[in-house]
């Protein structure tokens, strides 16, 4: 296990924001060419208002089919995996008002909604994007004023930073490369 790993591996027990991110810029860049493929994720605690969101949701992770045809977000229920238009999805009303996020009714309502977000057409790019000083391979959402930044953990682990517009921290997340 590589010093990175292990670090990652601590963080993803609990962190804070700020040392999620001393891992990240230790980190070297990565190239499009390396994001290609499908990525399961998870979401690093770091008291951020999105904690927990996604996967309580279903999230299964991203798949990057080519720079120009990318699925940000990928669920599954039953065991099906689905893509969904992130431009749907109520991220504006989650920063407003993020004492609604955790509550149960919420999560079980938007559960089951998320199946009609579902789209066919990719809703993301890959380009290289400076992000905290360093040039690296980032996913631009079509729709959305976010960016999600990555770093090579190790050859099959990615940390990410989304860095979104109204957000005054980026909320941190883990891809790990699936065969499925």
């Amino acid at each position: 296990m590589t010093d990175a790993s292990q670090r990652l591996a601590e963080l993803l027990t609990g962190s804070t924001t700020d040392q999620a991110l001393e891992l990240f810029d230790s980190l070297p860049a990565v190239g499009l060419d390396q994001l290609i493929g499908q990525w399961r994720g998870t979401g690093l605690r770091t008291g951020h208002v999105f904690d927990g969101q996604l996967e309580a949701a279903g999230w299964r992770g991203k798949n990057f089919h080519s720079t120009e045809d990318v699925d940000p977000l990928v669920f599954e229920q039953g065991g099906r995996p689905f893509r969904v238009n992130p431009s749907l999805l109520p991220l504006g009303a989650g920063v407003r008002y993020p004492q609604l996020l955790g509550r149960p009714a919420v999560m079980r309502t938007s559960g089951r909604l998320l199946p009609l977000l579902k789209t066919s057409k990719p809703q993301a790019r890959l380009r290289m994007v400076e992000y905290r000083g360093v040039v690296t391979g980032s996913m631009v959402y079509d729709a959305l004023p976010i960016i999600d930044h990555f770093r090579p953990v190790d050859a099959g682990t990615l940390l990410g930073a989304m860095d979104m517009r109204g957000l005054p921290e980026p909320f941190m997340f883990v891809l790990r490369r699936s065969a499925d």
